[in-house]
């Protein structure tokens, strides 16, 4: 599976069950909610922050394009889930909600996830990674080969 993959659907799921969550919650305290609000966004941002300092601690290939494409992936999917998970949990909601979450709703979403990635990237690249393997002490033998040996 592609790495770009993997980190978007994940990320989409979080966000779009955290956005879920939090409309569920806005029906029985439509007023109290702007402290779950905050402490939410905070573990997202702290989530994609925390796996792109790993990806760029491990120095995996190209994290940079590979998580604005996940930032992309995560923001569109997670407007959709939102959209299907407040139509089955909160007010049955329509196609008519799919518009707005797929416009502001997966931009916002998409900064969540590139902006804290980006910055787990920079602080992470700046870490010392994990050191590579080491040569064996033995020499390797040498594969014969395959010409005949003249006499």
């Amino acid at each position: 599976m592609r790495p770009w993959l993997i980190r978007g659907l994940v990320l989409a799921v979080l966000h779009g069950a955290a956005d879920t969550a939090l409309a569920k919650a806005a029906v029985f305290n439509p007023t109290g909610l702007l402290t779950a609000k905050i402490v939410t966004i905070a573990l997202l941002v702290g989530a994609a922050a925390l796996w792109g300092a790993v990806d760029a601690w491990l120095r995996r290939e190209d994290s940079g394009r590979t998580w604005l494409i996940a930032a992309l992936f995560a923001g569109v999917g997670s407007g959709v889930l939102y959209v299907i998970g407040r139509g089955i949990f909160v007010d049955q909601a329509g196609t008519s909600e799919l518009g707005p979450a797929l416009t502001g709703g997966a931009a916002f979403a998409a900064l969540l996830v590139l902006v804290p990635a980006g910055l787990g990237l920079f602080a992470g690249a700046r870490l010392g990674g994990p050191e590579p393997a080491k040569p064996s002490p033995t020499p390797r033998r040498r594969a014969p080969s395959p010409s005949p040996r003249a006499k």
